[in-house]
């Protein structure tokens, strides 16, 4: 079974063309079959703000009203996902950008209204990714670069969470290749000590999990970005690496963050 890297790059990379374009040379010297998922950073609420639309947060997840579906789709979809791709073109890596609804390779639901209605946010469900379709792009060894829309092959089209976009296309295409999925951000790795960038926790294994949540080692947001990544594990993806994006460099050195293993 052939190898395949899936990373995700996070907000504070897409907000800083510096940096980015920093990463986008280490992410196109990444040898194999690869694939990019990307958000859209603070660039939208900018771009909402000087249209005149309100920008709706609600414990940092993003209200998606109609107004606001329009502008995460120019951004995210088009301005977002088209300066990556030609500055992988720039770089030798022959990429192509995607969103959800192109060749129908990821359909979502949205997501049901309780306490919040978050309009048109979409939820990925099982079986919702289309890995035949890019099985085909990996064979004819394009580069795809996802952007964090998804449709529900209604015609609609839908703003989903891009690190739910990456851990359901990695365990989706854990049918066909050996995954391992990267997270790419701007803390070192899971830290032993938050303060100090310097305490990686080289390896967690699942069960190691509860226990570095019980010690409060592992607290707040990397709790579900934890979570999430075991349950990738669990249904197939090889191992999840979290580290910084200015470090993408050492990762087939296996001197990546923390890895997180069965």
């Amino acid at each position: 079974m052939s190898v395949l890297n899936i990373i995700k790059i996070g907000g504070n990379i897409i907000d800083d063309p510096v940096q980015l374009d920093a990463f986008l040379e280490k992410f196109s010297a990444l040898q194999g079959r690869k694939i990019l998922v990307h958000g859209g950073g603070k660039i939208a609420t900018r771009i909402a703000a000087d249209l005149g639309i309100e920008a709706k947060m609600v414990e940092g997840r993003r209200i998606t009203d109609g107004p606001m579906l329009d502008v995460v789709t120019m951004v995210y979809a088009g301005l977002t996902n088209k300066n990556i791709v030609a500055n992988l073109q720039k770089l030798n890596c022959d990429a192509i950008g995607l969103c959800g609804a192109d060749a129908n390779v990821i359909k979502a639901i949205k997501r049901p209204v309780r306490e919040i209605d978050y309009g048109f946010a979409g939820d990925i469900l099982a079986d919702s990714v289309n890995s035949l379709a890019i099985k085909k792009l990996l064979e004819a060894e394009f580069t795809p670069v996802f952007s964090a829309i998804t449709h529900n092959g209604m015609g609609q089209l839908l703003n989903t969470n891009a690190d739910t976009i990456a851990s359901s296309l990695a365990i989706a295409l854990s049918n066909v290749y050996e995954v391992s999925l990267i997270y790419c951000f701007e803390k070192n790795g899971v830290l032993l000590d938050v303060d100090n960038e310097n305490s990686v926790i080289e390896t967690i294994r699942s069960g190691e999990f509860q226990q570095l949540k019980d010690n409060k080692i592992i607290h707040d947001g990397m709790i579900p970005k934890l979570q999430n990544a075991f349950d990738a594990i669990a249904k197939g993806v090889s191992n999840v690496y979290i580290g910084n994006a200015n470090n993408l460099h050492l990762y087939q050195q296996r001197k990546f963050g923390t890895c997180l293993i069965a």
